[in-house]
């Protein structure tokens, strides 16, 4: 009965922290199942479409739990970063600090600094939050070792194949420079047959060793063509979000004047 009373509270604790939010607002970035090491940005959005600062550090917690996620850790975010995750707003961590991933220097952006940029404020301050799907930064770094791994065979097996190959041409060639003071007194046709068997094999472990270098080549880029999705999303979403920067804090700006307004009435 205790437990089921405590799982209530919480329930009406986290309704209670995000209650002042229309959850039509909240814009995930970079989008719905396509997370950077599992990290996504969470924000919330204006009349106008816009993303603005919405969430103190208590409501950016509960707002990741009612989405069925974590609140990211500081190690997290920065593996999103060295994955190539870039935003241009601040964002709430579990470490109670704000954060904001920079890859390139953007004056208008993180203080024209790069990488994990921290802004150390009060809990109380409004911010963006990060969100950490543990499932799905595991199947991406599974993906990742597998491409690593494919990767590391391809060159293992060329540098084989490579060998084989120029040692199995050496030895047609010293067999071919033997057999040649020979040819007077053997037969032509059962010379010419054994170069013609070692050129053929020759050629026939070139050419497998090609398709298989190809056939590895194609499987990696299509394992890559993902990330290369993502990152281009990323940018075209960094431009328009650092359109939207002096929006934000005008809008950002003008809503705390009215709340200090209605607090001193």
């Amino acid at each position: 009965m205790t437990t089921v009373c405590l799982l209530i509270a919480l329930m009406l604790f986290v309704s209670s922290a995000v209650s002042t939010h229309n959850m039509t607002r909240i814009r995930v970035f970079p989008a719905a199942n396509q997370s950077i090491a599992g990290v996504m940005q969470v924000s919330y959005t204006n009349e106008q479409n816009q993303p603005q600062y919405a969430f103190s550090a208590t409501q950016a917690r509960s707002l990741c739990w009612l989405l069925g996620l974590n609140i990211a850790t500081k190690s997290q975010v920065e593996q999103a970063l060295r994955w190539g995750f870039e935003t241009c707003r601040f964002g709430w961590i579990d470490e109670h600090f704000a954060v904001i991933p920079r890859i390139h220097a953007v004056t208008s952006c993180g203080q024209n600094k790069t990488g994990l940029v921290v802004w150390r404020a009060s809990v109380t301050k409004m911010f963006d939050v990060f969100c950490f799907n543990e499932s799905d930064a595991r199947g991406q770094q599974q993906e990742a070792a597998s491409s690593n791994h494919d990767l590391e065979f391809t060159d293992a097996l060329i540098s084989t194949l490579t060998s084989k190959f120029v040692s199995s041409t050496t030895t047609a060639e010293a067999m071919i420079r033997k057999e040649e003071p020979a040819r007077f007194v053997s037969s032509p046709q059962g010379s010419t047959g054994a170069n013609i068997v070692l050129i053929c094999c020759t050629c026939g472990l070139l050419v497998t060793s090609i398709g298989i270098f190809v056939y590895l080549k194609v499987r990696r880029r299509w394992s890559l063509s993902s990330i290369k999705k993502q990152q281009e999303y990323i940018e075209t979403e960094e431009l328009k979000l650092a359109k939207n920067v002096p929006e934000t804090t005008k809008a950002v700006d003008e809503q705390q004047r009215t709340e200090a307004c209605s607090c001193e009435d």
